[in-house]
């Protein structure tokens, strides 16, 4: 099983992609933790990419993409991955097909979550994340349960993030809209997008994930 996986901030994807990696055993891939595993192990992409976030630049395609190709190329990786967070634009996309082309691993399926935007509002001002171990919840939908301990074996430490409040929310969900639209396009044209309703309980759109990419 290899999947993208789509959605605006707060549709529920990150979530579901750890869910989903419980139920199957295939890691959850997103390139944010990629990013800051590999400037703190100090590889030579880590090292390249610190520098370019030093000189407050984006992060450049062909290093995303070898951090990518690193991270595949583990032993958990072998019965597949759900990425998410990439790709971002048609560049990473096509850049993505040829890496997985390469290595003999093509993508099965790219699942969109859609979603109502002032849902999205609602969810995104009740979410929370872990400050240690990095794991999301929701004041409301998924608080964490009294038995469910961080990795240090301690209750989870959870912080809302700065940029979950009205305004900014409208701004980064206008933003993913105009950025995303053309990649939805592109997926769909080659006949690899499967739309979902992210709207719901955790196990309502657990089972409409599943019947997606079976």
């Amino acid at each position: 099983m290899r999947l993208v996986l789509l959605g605006a901030p707060g549709s529920g994807k990150g979530t579901q992609a750890q869910r989903l990696q419980s139920r199957r055993g295939v890691p959850q891939v997103s390139t944010g933790d990629l990013l800051r595993e590999a400037v703190a192990a100090g590889t030579e992409l880590g090292r390249k990419a610190q520098a370019v976030m030093d000189a407050g630049q984006l992060v450049d395609d062909a290093t995303m993409l070898g951090i990518i190709r690193e991270r595949l190329a583990r032993p958990d990786a072998k019965r597949g991955f759900i990425l998410d967070g990439f790709p971002r634009t048609i560049v990473q996309a096509d850049g993505l097909a040829r890496l997985l082309t390469e290595i003999g691993e093509p993508i099965d399926a790219v699942v969109l979550f859609d979603i109502d935007p002032f849902v999205l509002e609602r969810r995104l001002a009740g979410r929370r994340t872990c400050r240690r171990c990095g794991r999301v919840f929701h004041v409301e939908s998924n608080p964490p349960a009294a038995s469910d301990l961080c990795t240090d074996g301690g209750p989870h430490d959870l912080v809302q993030r700065p940029d979950d409040n009205e305004e900014t929310v409208r701004q980064r969900l206008a933003v993913y809209r105009e950025r995303t639209q053309p990649l939805i396009d592109y997926y769909a044209k080659i006949g690899l997008l499967r739309r979902i309703d992210a709207d719901g309980s955790l196990g309502d759109v657990d089972a409409r994930l599943e019947r997606a990419i079976a």
